[in-house]
């Protein structure tokens, strides 16, 4: 008996292992304040040199930005938005969305598997009749569900990453649903991020007009928002969420009126 509980604490530990090394990962990049290199500021003050080396070694760059979207997106460290519109500012709208869709789709994917092979199949077991019922309602309809959480920028990234993994969704339709599902959004923001020189000039005009000013200390730099959240682009993203939820809608409407229209 104590053999057996010895072996199933091993496989336990085993199964921990990918969480743990994904928890010291990010507790590393935290710790050497790796993710403040994806700050607005950051990248502003350094976009010259940047650009410089993209134009010198373009496969180089190109590779060493994959792997970096990949190992921040498995890690969930924010900054999603900031990486997409350097892809576009340093690779141009069409290259640095493929870079983008290739980077984001590996590294969900990665923490998916994590997540599932951890504690996926554990929670499943364990799960209580209301979450019962949410997976199975979330199977039957997965991949249009994942497309709508992709392309309405509602939730994190981050959580929709995770919780198909509780959910019973196959490794296979999370990867297209999530291919397919960033594909607006990505080559959106990368077109953004090919304009990003000028809304840079004007955040340091504005940093500059500040720091001159009385109270130089309570400057920030800053990009402003509205110039890459306009209302349009996200009112197409809902536009696109719904369409998608369509086919889902009509089944159930069609379910709905067969058993309506069935024997008393």
């Amino acid at each position: 008996m104590a053999e057996n509980g010895g072996s199933g604490a091993r496989v336990t530990l085993v199964r921990l292992l990918p969480v743990l090394a994904v928890a010291g990962g990010l507790a590393l990049v935290f710790a050497m304040g790796w993710q403040h290199y994806l700050a607005p500021r950051a990248i502003a003050e350094h976009r010259s040199a940047l650009k410089s080396f993209v134009d010198g070694h373009l496969a180089l760059a190109l590779a060493f930005y994959v792997a970096v979207y990949a190992g921040s997106t498995a890690l969930s460290i924010p900054g999603g938005l900031a990486l997409t519109l350097l892809g576009g500012f340093l690779f141009g709208w069409l290259l640095g969305g493929a870079a983008v869709l290739v980077g984001a789709t590996a590294g969900a994917c990665a923490i998916f598997l994590v997540a599932k092979t951890a504690l996926g199949d554990a929670l499943a077991a364990k799960a209580g009749p209301f979450l019962g019922r949410l997976r199975e309602g979330f199977a039957r309809d997965a991949l249009n569900y994942l497309l709508f959480l992709r392309l309405v920028p509602v939730f994190p990234f981050w959580l929709v990453n995770l919780a198909p993994a509780f959910l019973g969704v196959p490794f296979r339709t999370f990867a297209i649903g999530t291919f397919i599902g960033i594909v607006p959004g990505t080559f959106a923001y990368a077109a953004v991020g090919g304009g990003l020189d000028e809304i840079f000039a004007r955040a340091e005009a504005a940093y500059e007009t500040c720091t001159a000013g009385p109270s130089p200390e309570a400057c920030r730099f800053a990009i402003d928002a509205s110039a890459l959240l306009n209302p349009t682009l996200l009112a197409a993203f809902a536009a696109l969420g719904l369409v998608v939820l369509v086919p889902v809608a009509l089944r159930r409407l069609r379910k709905g009126e067969g058993a309506a229209s069935g024997p008393p």
